[in-house]
């Protein structure tokens, strides 16, 4: 009797233990990915939103992922600098251009670029923050011959937050540790800021 209690009291600590080991994996994998998980939740359920996103990681740890030279950052740089100074007088230009521009880092990141919604799903996996206002700037790029000029200022914004998080991420496997430790700001904010700072994009340029 004595033994099949504790063989009992084995087991069910083993389940707890498991179903603490799963509950803490879905955590984490919400945690991640925040909004992005959010709208995935909210057109396809949770179960099939946390085995989307968790096939995205083990399909981004298959790619190599490495930081920019900084030959090619200064270039890249130099080349958005040129593209600010455009967009008062061809945003739907500038924007079609920018939005090549991030496609280009990305593929010097060691994404692949050629399938555009696999880049963004991609994506998602480190820059989950950015990823909405991403896919928003693409829209709205998309309809450059008829967007709004402010539509068209606010995806120039938002193609240069993400393009600064990918100049200033030394790799793929930093910034998904800063983002599970909840230290993620470490890499997002500079880039925000200089994202604030830095570029005629303001109210005066649109």
């Amino acid at each position: 009797m004595a033994v099949t209690i504790i063989v009992i009291v084995i087991v069910v600590v083993l389940l707890a233990a498991a179903a603490g080991i799963v509950l803490g994996r879905r955590r984490a994998l919400e945690r991640r990915f925040g909004p992005e998980y959010d709208r995935l939740a909210a057109e396809v359920g949770p179960r099939q939103a946390r085995s989307e996103l968790a096939e995205r990681q083990r399909r981004i740890e298959q790619l190599d992922i490495r930081p920019l030279s900084a030959e090619r950052r200064a270039a890249y740089d130099a080349q958005w600098t040129t593209l600010q100074e455009q967009f008062i007088d061809t945003p739907a230009r500038t924007a079609e251009a920018a939005d090549s521009l991030v496609t280009a880092v990305a593929a010097d990141r060691g994404y692949q670029v050629a399938d555009r919604e696999r880049l963004l799903s991609d994506l998602s996996v480190y820059h989950a923050d950015r990823i909405e206002d991403y896919r928003r700037a693409r829209q709205a790029t998309g309809q450059a011959g008829s967007a709004e000029t402010e539509d068209l200022r606010q995806a120039m914004l938002a193609y240069r937050t993400l393009l600064l998080e990918l100049f200033d991420a030394p790799d793929g496997a930093s910034e998904s540790a800063a983002r599970e430790s909840g230290a993620g700001t470490e890499v997002t904010a500079p880039a925000a800021a200089r994202a604030e700072a830095d570029g005629p994009l303001d109210d005066r340029s649109a």
